[in-house]
């Protein structure tokens, strides 16, 4: 494992710290206070070739690596964790399952504008009742001749209401539980399917997250995702695609928070002189740039694994769990740093405590991730 950046990948990190400084930062506390989803960006993004990173040029995407992707995430995500998000889903937890489990025809008709950036797409397997518990899944899919008949409710979807194509988690057969779920293929304006409400969020309000509806809503049999009854698998391994864009958007936010603090500390005058040279905000800054290091570490870890086509189940999760706990603790430490600036909006510490929280929450709370570490290592 090389610890040096490709030519390639440095060039991409640059490009996208660049827009992210010059065209995503000066809406993002705007576009936060008013819970306005970033339509003109997620076009941008597109342009950039973000949309479908580590996707295969010839199904839409830009062809890079699994490390490149995290890189985009977490220069995104220093700026604005909502778009960051937005690109993270349709990455890894919308084109990537696309790429693993579509039919040569599913691709070109879904994977290509996904991977482009022409279209959305969003991934519906939460319900009120099976967040951590993904198999407990009530939304129906009934067969009936060439098409399923999907019944049921889905919750705090991102991009719900601004996606063009859904991946539908249900059950198709109670009695064999997990092994009787399976992934469909849902567009929007199909009849019976329906955008329901909109969350109000404490974080990341400018990504767009909704319920899903689906009543008596018919979705051809050639739109499932997967073999008969494979859905949960599916849904499981894309989870662990996940979790590595979630654990780059953590990063990212606690970079900024670091960021930030050191610029307000340098102009920060206290007892006559900058609070950079009081010890107690020395220890903060290098203790927290140390984890952030190593975080970013274990992301690029699991993002090489993949890479190398070996299992990385495990080290996603490491990298979402101590990632996520870093932005948290990265956060809080930025706000103490700016004092009482810090708990106002004038600064986006604040902003950046509030994004930070709910990385720790989707795609597998902290706590399932530790049941999947201490599985992975108890095995056998």
């Amino acid at each position: 494992m090389d610890f040096q950046l490709s030519e390639e990948q440095i060039m991409i990190r640059d490009m996208v710290r660049e827009f992210a400084e010059n065209e995503v930062k000066p809406s993002a506390a705007e576009r936060d206070a008013k819970e306005e989803f970033p339509d003109d960006l997620v076009v941008k993004v597109a342009e950039l070739g973000l949309m479908g990173v580590a996707i295969p040029e010839e199904w839409g995407g830009a062809g890079m690596d699994y490390v490149s992707y995290a890189i985009a995430v977490e220069e995104l995500s220093k700026v604005d964790a909502s778009l960051g998000v937005i690109v993270s889903v349709n990455n890894s937890l919308v084109c990537e399952p696309f790429k693993n489990y579509a039919t040569d025809e599913q691709k070109e008709k879904y994977l290509k504008p996904l991977a482009s950036g022409e279209k959305l797409g969003a991934y519906a397997l939460s319900e009120a009742q099976s967040g951590s518990d993904a198999a407990n899944i009530k939304t129906k899919a009934i067969p009936d001749g060439d098409h399923y008949v999907i019944n049921g409710q889905k919750m705090w979807i991102t991009n719900g209401g601004s996606s063009d194509i859904v991946l539908a988690f249900c059950m198709t057969n109670e009695e064999l539980g997990p092994k009787g779920i399976n992934c469909l293929i849902a567009e929007k304006g199909t009849p019976g399917f329906e955008v329901g409400k909109k969350e109000e969020k404490l974080g990341i309000r400018s990504s767009d997250t909704t319920s899903l509806v689906f009543e008596d809503c018919r979705v051809p049999a050639e739109n499932r995702l997967g073999d008969e009854g494979k859905g949960f698998i599916v849904a499981m391994t894309t989870l662990d695609a996940g979790r590595i864009g979630i654990a780059a958007q953590a990063v990212g936010i606690a970079q900024a928070s670091i960021d930030e603090s050191i610029k307000f500390a340098r102009e920060r005058i206290a007892f006559g002189r900058p609070i950079t040279k009081f010890q107690a905000i020395q220890f903060y800054l290098a203790d927290l740039q140390t984890k952030v290091d190593a975080a970013r570490l274990l992301t690029w870890k699991a993002c090489w694994l993949y890479d190398q086509r070996q299992k990385y189940t495990k080290e996603a999760a490491m990298a979402k769990t101590f990632a996520s706990e870093v932005a948290m603790e990265a956060a809080i430490k930025a706000i103490q740093i700016h004092g009482g600036y810090g708990y106002s909006r004038e600064y986006p510490v604040e902003r950046f405590l509030r994004d930070a929280k709910i990385t720790e929450i989707y795609e597998g709370t902290s706590e399932i991730q530790r049941l999947v570490i201490a599985r992975d290592l108890l095995k056998g």
